[in-house]
């Protein structure tokens, strides 16, 4: 399988700032780190592709290696590729996931050393996970804007338990897998791991009676539909939080946020570079040498009048101020660029054959076997 590129990886632009490329990464490791999801090989795989993105576009030598050659540069580098390690990231983990309750940072700390810091506990509120929604959209609508009802599934605090997990009348009693400690020891080589406990997820303690509509995780799936407004100009690729619309947090921590992708749909007829428009007219070739008065149909609809020079050649390019992609935010627009397409008629009539030579004859037509400069036909 082809791999993905890094930035694509962690869901950030390329001029993400290290911040913006640490919390991305912090999100997903949290999500698809293997102790939360124990025996599940496409969460490890998305964890390793992860760590793998973030050791590359966290390094200082290796970003610009790998935003300049892409792959290619990073081949033979130490700690590259699929096959290397994650030396550089567990560096970090410390940073990443010092503020993390139960698991993830005892189990680097401990293997690799930590700071030593203050570690929050597993019954401390955290963050739920941020959500991804790909949006496909027209042409026109990302230019102009547009109203789209989405819908999608999040975790929201349990209606029945309101999160505690715990049916009515449910106590808590200590954990018989960790005695209460909150987190289990095992060996691993040399090492001995302490890790969060997979029985009370690191609480210590365990309910009695667990809720029957969460069975006992304190949240439930819904489906929530919502109107999302694309404001004009939005580009290919951008992407637009919608905080809070995320999975619910956990014991009360605020939701996640709902990320939405937006993938907008190739024109017909129109091109789009940043902010201008282009798009190709055809013309005869007696219009584009006598000149002509034409009305384009505008990507909205609009009839703008333009007019043709006599005398224009083949692929001149006209720009139209003010007729492009409007600026977010602002009142102003782009422009829109218009490339002349002059038709050579395939089929003509005995009358406009003649016609035509005796033009050749007027105009004392030759061919020249010479060469004229590239720079005349820009």
């Amino acid at each position: 399988m082809a791999k993905r590129d890094y930035y694509e990886v962690l869901g950030v632009d390329k001029g993400a700032s290290k911040d913006d490329i640490k919390k991305a990464y912090r999100k997903l490791a949290v999500k698809y780190h293997p102790d939360r999801n124990p025996g599940d090989k496409e969460a490890e795989d998305k964890f390793k592709e992860a760590t793998e993105a973030y050791e590359i576009l966290s390094d200082d030598q290796k970003r610009p290696i790998y935003d300049q050659y892409g792959f290619a540069g990073l081949d033979g580098m130490s700690g590259a590729g699929a096959g290397g390690g994650y030396s550089h990231a567990f560096h970090d983990f410390s940073d990443l996931f010092g503020g993390m309750g139960g698991g993830f940072g005892d189990i680097f700390e401990n293997l690799f050393g930590g700071g030593g810091g203050h570690r929050r506990s597993a019954t401390d509120p955290s963050e739920g996970a941020s959500l991804r929604y790909d949006l496909d959209i027209s042409f026109k609508d990302a230019v102009y804007g547009t109203k789209v009802d989405i819908s999608f599934q999040h975790a929201e605090t349990c209606s029945a338990c309101h999160g505690s997990g715990g049916a009515s009348g449910s106590k808590r009693k200590t954990c018989p897998t960790c005695n209460g400690m909150g987190q289990v020891r095992r060996s691993a080589g040399f090492f001995a791991v302490q890790q969060t406990c997979p029985k009370c997820g690191g609480k210590g303690t365990i309910i009695d009676k667990p809720c029957s509509t969460c069975h006992g995780s304190g949240v439930e799936q819904k489906s929530k539909r919502m109107t999302l407004n694309i404001p004009a100009g939005v580009d290919d690729g951008k992407r637009i939080v919608i905080p809070r619309q995320g999975d619910a947090g956990a014991n009360g921590g605020p939701a996640g946020d709902l990320i939405v992708l937006i993938h907008v749909n190739p024109h017909e007829y129109y091109e789009r570079d940043g902010q201008d428009l282009y798009c190709a007219i055809p013309v005869t070739f007696v219009q584009a040498a006598l000149g002509e008065k034409l009305t384009i149909t505008a990507l909205d609809g609009k009839k703008i009048d333009f007019e043709l020079p006599a005398g224009t050649t083949n692929g001149k390019l006209f720009r139209i101020k003010g007729e492009g992609v409007p600026i977010t935010g602002s009142t102003r627009k782009g422009d829109l660029y218009v490339k002349v397409v002059v038709q050579t008629p395939q089929h003509m009539s005995a009358k406009q054959k003649e016609l035509l030579e005796e033009f050749a004859k007027l105009d004392n037509a030759t061919t020249s076997p010479l060469c004229i400069p590239l720079s005349s036909l820009r």
